[in-house]
């Protein structure tokens, strides 16, 4: 095996110094996870009565879950949670996450506890999941990140759940759907469009290509000509090719009004992308901007700070 080129075809091949670096960064920011993150609170914390359930995706990899109830209410809402985080949310204020987010300003906590507040006093249950790979949900596809294409059976995994509980199949179903968790089931709706009947809508919060976020990486590191290099690298490390884990041509399958929101300045990823994915959706829909920051993390904290938006979106599509 040659060690340089990583053993495999295609990969990176050790013509200068940034060749390691680009291994690392196909591995780590691009399709591999790196330590999960932790579940520092439950409901519990936030005065929220639960239960803790689990139910298989599509394929069959346990999936760890909280359902909320909401009492007196028909109507729920299924929750997901972006890339390295949990349904508890991300311990960026923590090592190592900290030390990985402080070059764009996301070293910082992001507790979702509020949100599920929110939801429950609006009047919904509420069911979040950790995805494959994350929490304490099973590991899965060798610990391959897909920035959502196996992610969208976990998807289809908590629909199926609640279709087949019998306190839950007869309510009113909408998403809640995060970064990889919207790209998820973006690719979900557009492989499976009938195993959506009756889903009212979706709030998709910041869905992302991996190839632009992986090429405003290489553009801090001073590496922006490289982006084809560290495509092969991820196609021998995950068997995807960039233009695979992007959600924009998935979009176009989209069956639900949905909802978007994005921080407009993120430096993680452009604007361009999630206005692309938002101008390929057929159905009804409606972009948010959000402006002020270039954390990414602000926008995982936009609903708890700013809910009114959202929830009259919700409240005239849940009925």
């Amino acid at each position: 095996m040659n060690e340089e080129s990583g053993g495999e075809e295609g990969a990176v091949s050790s013509d200068d110094g940034s060749a390691r670096m680009l291994r690392g960064i196909a591995r780590h920011e691009g399709v591999l996870d790196g330590p999960r993150s932790p579940l520092l609170k439950n409901p519990d914390d936030c005065g929220l009565a639960y239960e803790n359930v689990w139910f298989p995706a599509q394929d069959g990899v346990p999936l760890e879950a909280w359902y909320i109830p909401r009492e007196g209410s028909d109507k729920l809402i299924v929750v997901n949670h972006p890339r390295w985080f949990n349904r508890y949310g991300l311990p960026a204020h923590r090592e190592p996450w900290r030390s990985a987010g402080a070059a764009t300003g996301n070293d910082f906590e992001v507790d979702l506890l509020p949100d599920y507040r929110i939801l429950h006093d609006a009047g919904y249950h509420v069911l979040t999941y950790d995805e494959r790979n994350s929490g304490h949900s099973g590991a899965a596809n060798g610990g391959v990140n897909s920035g959502g294409r196996f992610e969208a059976r976990d998807v289809l995994g908590s629909l199926a759940y609640v279709r087949a509980r019998p306190d839950l199949k007869d309510m009113t179903i909408g998403l809640f759907s995060r970064c990889q968790g919207a790209n998820a089931s973006i690719f979900a709706m557009a492989e499976h469009p009938g195993l959506f009947q009756g889903v009212r809508c979706m709030v998709a919060a910041q869905p992302l290509s991996v190839g632009v976020l992986l090429q405003r990486v290489l553009e801090r590191l001073g590496l922006s000509d490289r982006l084809e290099e560290l495509d092969r690298e991820i196609k021998a490390v995950a068997g995807f090719a960039l233009a695979d884990l992007s959600p924009v041509e998935a979009a176009k399958r989209v069956t639900v009004p949905t909802f978007l929101y994005q921080v407009h300045d993120d430096a993680l990823t452009r604007p361009g992308d999630v206005q692309a994915v938002f101008d390929n959706i057929p159905a009804d829909k409606e972009l948010h901007w959000i402006h002020g920051t270039t954390r990414r993390w602000d926008g995982y904290l936009y609903f708890q700070r700013e809910p009114r938006r959202v929830l009259d979106w919700l409240a005239a599509r849940m009925g």
